[in-house]
């Protein structure tokens, strides 16, 4: 029997389908009608949404507010900001940074400060560092997409007006995301041309991708509950011992503060990140060296240099994050190949 050597390591970019979720878009495939439709089909497509947006809300901490489907929280992210000028650091993902006056200021731990809430916005985690804010009371809108089912996390108390998350980084399917806001929020619709999610998002309801966001949300808050990102976190720990242990000049980026569970965030100087990820998928590793979205751009990230990093360290960076499924016999195999590439590294440099 050949033997898979492929060891997925990228979990922030994007998690691996929950047979939670494969199960409801199996089944809401059987599903013929359309959710907009008053006849029998439709009310049984119908079904399916209002059944998972009930889901996503109770995962969410969100009940009484109103949860509003979207293709994805890049597109959360615009409706949600578009026109409100609203104030950003320069960690945030581009998403939001895209709609923002990146103004705030960020500390070399990853720490915003922020002195406007109801004029700003602010990331729960960091996809790339994975370092967690203290979110104050009062936010207009909250990047909820790597906190959501990793740390504990409920919007009613997070005190933000809105909030983004997104399917596919808790176990749902790509291609569907959600704006979650206060009830009675002002919102204008960017997509018009129907009535759909109350108004503020036309087109028709992605009824298989919300069934599988739903089962996920509900999975994800019962795998949270039960412990198991604690597990996580522990085979995060024996995977930054080994790293430290390999070169003293590593650098482990925002490990002085709260972060998430499965992220850790590591540079050598002038050994290019982008080269390192590539050295290691050969090697069977998939890895990254900043947010999937801007993967491919040979760059310094912009996330370290907000956080005050030189150029050079900030295009060293690669980021391993992990998940349920990950295995300590999964890092400590990583640690040993990223150390051989290391030492092939120092040589050429000698």
């Amino acid at each position: 029997m050949i033997r898979n050597l492929r060891t997925y390591l990228d979990w922030n970019a994007t998690t691996p389908l929950r047979p939670e979720a494969r199960a409801a878009m199996i089944s809401a495939m059987d599903v013929v009608g359309n959710p907009s439709s008053v006849h029998g089909e439709g009310r049984a497509a119908l079904a399916i949404v209002e059944r998972a947006r009930g889901q996503i809300a109770a995962a969410f901490g969100a009940d009484g507010a109103d949860v509003i489907f979207t293709a994805s929280a890049t597109e959360a992210a615009a409706l949600a900001m578009r026109g409100r000028g609203l104030l950003a650091s320069g960690i945030e993902h581009d998403a939001v940074g895209a709609w923002a006056d990146l103004a705030l200021d960020c500390d070399g731990d990853g720490i915003v400060a922020v002195d406007n809430p109801a004029h700003s916005t602010l990331q729960a985690a960091n996809s790339e560092t994975g370092v967690l804010q203290d979110l104050p009371q009062g936010l207009a809108l909250v990047d909820a997409t790597q906190a959501f089912g990793k740390v504990p996390f409920a919007f009613n108390w997070s005190g933000a007006q809105m909030a983004l998350i997104s399917a596919h980084k808790i176990g749902g399917p790509k291609g569907v995301g959600a704006l979650v806001i206060k009830r009675g929020t002002d919102l204008a619709a960017q997509i018009k041309g129907g009535g759909q999610e109350m108004g503020r998002r036309a087109g028709t309801e992605n009824v298989i991708g919300i069934a599988g966001f739903g089962a996920a949300a509900e999975a994800a808050a019962r795998d949270l509950a039960d412990g198991v990102w604690d597990k996580v976190a522990q085979i995060r720990k024996i995977l930054e011992i080994a790293l430290a242990e390999s070169e003293k000049d590593t650098i482990l980026v925002g490990n002085k503060v709260a972060r998430l569970p499965n992220t850790v965030c590591f540079a050598i100087p002038r050994w290019k990140g982008e080269t390192q990820v590539m050295q290691m998928d050969l090697a069977g590793f998939a890895i990254s060296a900043g947010s999937a979205c801007s993967s491919g751009k040979v760059r310094a990230s912009k996330v370290l240099k907000a956080m005050g990093y030189d150029d050079l360290t900030a295009s060293s960076a690669i980021r391993v994050s992990i998940g349920p499924t990950t295995t300590q016999d999964e890092v400590e195999r990583f640690a040993n190949v990223w150390r051989a590439q290391l030492e092939k590294f120092k040589a050429r440099r000698a």
